[in-house]
């Protein structure tokens, strides 16, 4: 049964491609999901994969699509630039933004996507929505329905990018949905960190519906930082699809502290023999926010190796769930995977839901998970505060602490040190 709810209906309504060109290969793709969007309906929580994640608000809210209004100046958010970073494309809303950008146009492997249309539309059309299905996710279908702009990063082969690349969506208007997307092409035996980060320039209310697709060729390999940091008003929603083919590597390190409502879906398919992927996750929430991260790492060929660790640190009425899916299939011999769910609850009314699961259909892997809810430890804090430090610092220290082995991982020294000073600066408040 179909059940179009009023933000569906009105999102359909206002989509803004009724006089496409048919012949026109992104037009296509964008009817297509359109016609796709039509036919499904925003999950409740009557749906397995959403249970625990009620996103009902979102259907009062007649959000139109953002539009092309870049009002910001260079000096409002020069703070969040990253310094080790060579490379930065910034989008207001979901639309690129050149005079906050830093690349170079003629090198033809790092623009937005009328850039590379222009260019190479041939590319773009073996890569762009080949990985990330709208087949049965309404928001991926309203993604690549209302595209129109996206950061486009293509890495030639055996090509070492040593410094970061920043690809920063700021969120601007009001009342508005936008749909910020990511491309990332690594040819053989290439090497990159991407940077990839979602903040509020005010207190607005406003949906992010965002989707990334990431393309790691033989040898490839992949340092993938996520930040999710958007304000509590808003409503973020995103889906990443990653492709790893012979040999190549994946590390991906998100941490979520922001939004009302968030709901992050990561599947990681391992298509080729020796490929190895490292999740690591870290949700850090309060007041009454509800994080959601779904993860799914599927081993299609033999000898790959996956590794998953993902936080939570809960405080006051948050709910945060994790659910994590390790699928090996039956010519994944010799897979080696381990999956790791640890959760802190520092209130009695935070709430945690956690589900690891393994579906296992070969017989010689190596596989193990597990997962854990617990407090602050009241022996540790009360030797902080014999040391002299006050409750609140001793409670910060330790929280701090628990998270401190994900920050860690982050090769990008001034976005580790923002994180912790934000971190530290929350709990301290808290």
């Amino acid at each position: 049964m179909v059940i179009n709810t009023d933000y569906l209906e009105r999102s359909l309504e206002s989509w803004p491609f009724t006089n496409t060109k048919p012949s026109s290969w992104l037009n296509q793709l964008r009817a297509n999901a359109i016609d796709q969007a039509s036919m499904l309906r925003l999950p409740t929580k009557r749906d397995e994969e959403w249970r625990f994640t009620d996103i009902s608000a979102l259907t009062h809210l007649p959000f139109r699509p953002s539009q092309p209004e870049n009002i910001i100046h260079i000096g409002d958010v020069e703070h969040l630039f990253l310094k080790e970073a060579k490379i930065r494309l910034v989008f207001i809303d979901g639309y690129f933004s050149s005079s906050l950008s830093i690349f170079d146009p003629t090198s033809l492997t790092v623009g937005n996507l009328p850039m590379f249309l222009s260019s190479n539309s041939a590319y773009l059309e073996s890569h762009l929505g080949r990985l990330a299905k709208y087949e049965d996710n309404v928001f991926t279908a309203l993604n690549t329905a209302f595209l129109s702009d996206a950061a486009v990063v293509s890495i030639p082969k055996n090509a070492t990018v040593r410094d970061p690349i920043h690809l920063l969506f700021i969120a601007t208007q009001n009342e508005v949905t936008s749909y910020p997307r990511c491309l990332l092409v690594c040819e053989e035996g290439s090497n990159i960190t991407l940077v990839e980060e979602y903040i509020a320039h005010n207190n607005a209310k406003y949906i992010t519906n965002s989707v990334s697709e990431f393309f790691l060729a033989p040898h490839a390999n992949v340092k993938h930082i996520r930040i999710q940091r958007e304000n509590l008003e808003a409503f973020h929603l995103a889906n990443c699809a990653v492709s790893l083919d012979r040999a190549s590597q994946y590390q991906s390190i998100s941490i979520s502290t922001g939004a009302r409502i968030s709901r992050y879906n990561q599947n990681v398919f391992l298509n080729d023999e020796a490929a190895e992927c490292t999740i690591d996750g870290l949700t850090m929430i309060s007041n009454q926010q509800l994080a959601d991260t779904h993860s799914c790492i599927d081993h299609i060929k033999p000898h790959g190796t996956s590794y998953q660790q993902h936080k939570c640190i809960v405080n006051e009425k948050a709910h945060a769930v994790f659910n994590g899916r390790i699928v090996v299939r039956p010519h994944a011999q010799q897979t080696n995977s381990s999956q790791s769910s640890r959760n802190l609850l520092l209130s009695k009314t935070a709430q945690v839901n956690t589900k690891p699961q393994l579906e296992i259909f070969a017989n010689d892997v190596k596989c193990a998970h597990g997962a854990t809810v617990g407090q602050l430890d009241e022996e540790e804090l009360f030797y902080l505060e014999s040391r002299g430090l006050s409750p609140a610092t001793a409670r910060s220290l330790l929280t701090y602490a628990f998270g401190a082995e994900i920050i860690n991982r982050i090769p990008v020294t001034s976005l580790r040190q923002r994180l912790e000073h934000a971190i530290l600066t929350q709990e301290s408040k808290s």
